[in-house]
Parts: C-alpha cells; structure tokens; sequence
C-alpha cells in the first residue's frame, strides 16, 4: 500500500520531515500534500470517465485494471477458457518423462536385440541380449554401443579427456 515502505522505514520519514520543515510548519505542508493527492486522484477520475465517454456504449463495461497483461490474460484468457488452456495444463502436469522414455529405451532394445527361431528375443543365461558375431555391430560402425553392457569391468576405458574444458 505504501510502496513496499515498512514501519521502520515510515518512521524515519517523519522524523526527517519534522526535522527538515520543523513542527510548526508540518501541518501545513501535510495539508498542502493531501490536498495535492486530491486533486490528482480527481484528475485521472476525470480522465478515466472522459475516456469511457469517448470510446462509446460498447465499452461500458471497459475497466482499466485489464490493461495490465496479468489482469487481462487472468479474465480473458484463463477464466473463460477458450482455448483449452486448462486441459493442456492437465496434460501437461500428467506427462512423466521419466516414464515415457524409459518405455522408449525398452523399444529400442527390444528392436535392436536378436531374434530366435520363435520370434522372440534371444537371451543368454545371464539374461543379457546374446550377438551372433565375436564384435558387436557398433564396432563395425565405429560408433560405441549404448546398448549392451560390458561384462569385463577390467575392460572398461576412462572417459575422454579435455582439458579445454576443465
């Protein structure tokens, strides 16, 4: 109400005003001061019904508030729901990344994994996907494969390094 001013705040300016104007004098002004808040609550009061007059019967019902874009997406937008804004925020808070892609890493290694005979994936008895050839088919891409997992952890090499980016 008072342009975010706290108590403390309040009570150093009057006291700078009954310092600066002295408490003879004080009246006065805070009489001129309200006098002034007066007049231009009055003016823009006359201003704001000028308009309304100017715009015509259609806008009777104009109110000012609404051109601040919060109060006006918050009545024309959202309260009315036109547009289907609240569904999509249903939709939206219903979605599960997490979920959705680990679905999606399931299909790809169920599509990437060998077939048997059956049609079904082929497995070896550790449970992991079995290959047909010695070298996985990333190698003869030269891309790593992401899918398969290393069972010889002393295989295993240390990420890259870069020292630019350290």
């Amino acid at each position: 109400m008072f342009f975010d001013i706290g108590p403390l705040e309040l009570v150093a300016i009057v006291v700078l005003a009954v310092l600066i104007f002295g408490p003879d004098k004080l009246p006065k002004v805070i009489q001129d001061v309200t006098g002034f808040i007066r007049k231009v609550r009055a003016f823009s009061d006359n201003a704001k019904e000028d308009i309304r007059n100017e715009l015509g019967p259609e806008f009777k019902d104009f109110e000012f508030e609404d051109l601040k874009p919060r109060n006006f997406v918050r009545k024309h937008v959202l309260e009315k729901d036109e547009y289907g804004l609240r569904k999509l925020a249903e939709l939206r808070e219903g979605f599960d990344l997490k979920k959705e892609m680990a679905e999606v890493t399931d299909a790809v290694r169920d599509s990437t994994a060998p077939r048997s005979a059956s049609g079904a994936p082929a497995a070896s008895a550790g449970g992991a996907p079995l290959s047909l050839s010695k070298e996985s088919p990333a190698a003869s891409t030269g891309r790593p494969d992401m899918f398969t997992k290393s069972t010889d952890p002393s295989r295993r090499e240390p990420p890259p390094f870069d020292a630019d980016a350290t």
